[in-house]
């Protein structure tokens, strides 16, 4: 498997997807990677959906629950400080490999 170029953390842009998402921004809560699936996201506060849950021990009353869905990793992009989205390259710094700005050359 590839390595993935956005982590837990960063902060991203939606680029593509529902009306209501698109061109939102937030943080990344989890990187969702399996074998033999796309990579996925999770971002904070976006992409809300409601969740029918059957009445538990630890949620006795059950009921609908809204929490946040995957959005396919290609679906989002890194955002820099002036609120753009921005394309990711690696460089070696020493013996370290860092992440930079393919535009500007500054690492993240």
């Amino acid at each position: 498997m590839s390595k993935l170029k956005i982590k837990r953390g960063d902060n991203v842009i939606i680029t593509t997807g529902k009306k209501e998402i698109k061109g939102k921004t937030g943080e990344v809560i989890e990187v969702i990677k399996k074998e033999g699936k796309d990579p996925r996201v999770i971002v904070a506060g976006l992409n809300i959906v409601k969740k029918h849950v059957k009445p538990s021990a630890s949620n006795p009353q059950g009921g609908i629950v809204e929490k946040e869905a995957s959005i396919h990793i290609s679906n989002v992009a890194l955002v820099n400080k002036d609120g753009k989205a921005i394309k990711i390259g690696f460089k070696t710094e020493g013996d370290k490999k860092v992440r930079i700005d393919k535009k500007t050359g500054e690492t993240l």
